[in-house]
């Protein structure tokens, strides 16, 4: 059974330095919710501290209103309900696939025919059953992974822990196994906390996403909530690749700052100094829209496949743009912003 997560007031330092900061969530039953965030923003840690094998040094954890860490309480990880797959798959390497499996459910004292029910469906799902009897120096990267997610399925938790579970894949293969992998954990209807510090993996597999920074929660919501309306400028510098120009709005108009007279048309924003977030996409030919004309040089040109990614000098700023050509590296380049597009963040 499925259960929901909420941890409290988490802090925990190492060595006298702040790892998680009064840090609040709460997860749904059923839910796929991404830690996203940099090296160091303490997303492992928390990961850690909901299995188990870290404890706080102050907060609550509880699955499903039962508390398993907090005042009196210290449930063992072993009796949380909570599975874990690890970067690094952590098979044992002289067991067969199927002995990886059993092996957690002996140690649990289950009765056999239970132990051999559960091994079935967990390599059934994950079609993994051909492969029952090999070891895992002889399958793919893929398919080690695979054993790992079913080692945690045999073991019926209500609560999946993934920790960077892709980053030891080819790109290629990555997202097939992201793919894949978030079908079964959704068919299986489990809770799920994604670690990742890759912001279009999170995109891909959350409901919603936790963009860390510090310790602290930056922003928590959906994929597209974070997208369409960063909270801050951190947020909107680590999702999708945007810029975010400094300068000033009034009267609705943005003028940014050491662009001489660019300024730009910004729908709904307050007087006073502020920050532009401009999505790469939302580039537009400079007679598109007149009003929010602006002219810059071309710094570097990338190609993306579908188009070219620009790097353009505003001034005393830069800005990233996607653009369906390659314009001379050195040379100016007139563009436009749609101005429902131009999203203004106080500073």
């Amino acid at each position: 059974m499925t259960a929901s997560l909420h941890c409290a007031g988490l802090c925990k330092s190492l060595g006298g330095r702040p790892i998680l900061r009064d840090l609040d969530i709460r997860i749904e039953a059923g839910e796929v919710v991404s830690l996203l965030g940099a090296s160091g923003s303490g997303k492992t840690t928390l990961l850690r501290i909901i299995a188990g094998l870290v404890e706080p040094d102050s907060g609550s954890i509880a699955l499903d209103g039962r508390l398993v860490w907090g005042g009196q309480t210290a449930v063992p990880a072993e009796k949380r309900r909570v599975g874990m797959v690890f970067q690094d798959y952590a098979l044992w390497p002289h067991m067969t696939v199927a002995g990886n499996l059993a092996f957690g459910l002996h140690s649990q004292r289950l009765p056999e025919r239970e132990i051999v029910a559960r091994l079935d469906h967990a390599l059934d799902v994950t079609r993994l059953a051909p492969f029952r009897d090999r070891y895992p120096a002889e399958l793919s990267g893929g398919q080690q992974q695979r054993v790992a997610i079913a080692r945690c399925l045999a073991a019926r938790p209500a609560l999946m822990l993934f920790d960077e579970p892709l980053s030891n894949l080819d790109a290629a293969l990555r997202e097939d196994m992201r793919i894949e992998m978030m079908d079964l954990v959704r068919r299986e209807a489990i809770t799920v906390v994604y670690v990742t510090h890759d912001q279009a993996e999170a995109m891909a597999v959350s409901d919603r996403i936790a963009v860390m920074r510090s310790g602290e929660i930056a922003q928590l919501d959906t994929p597209k909530a974070i997208y369409e309306a960063p909270a801050d400028s951190f947020v909107a510098s680590f999702i999708g690749g945007f810029s975010v120009l400094q300068g000033e709005v009034r009267d609705e108009l943005f003028r940014i700052q050491g662009g001489g007279a660019e300024a730009v048309r910004a729908p709904g924003a307050g007087a006073g100094a502020g920050m532009l977030v401009v999505r790469p996409e939302d580039a537009r030919p400079a007679e598109a829209h007149p009003c929010n004309r602006l002219q810059g040089k071309v710094l570097s040109r990338a190609y993306q496949g579908r188009c070219w990614r620009l790097a353009v000098d505003l001034g005393s700023q830069r800005v990233r743009l996607d653009w369906p050509d390659a314009p001379p590296v050195g040379e100016p380049l007139a563009f436009s912003l749609p101005p429902e597009r131009c999203v203004v963040l106080r500073t």
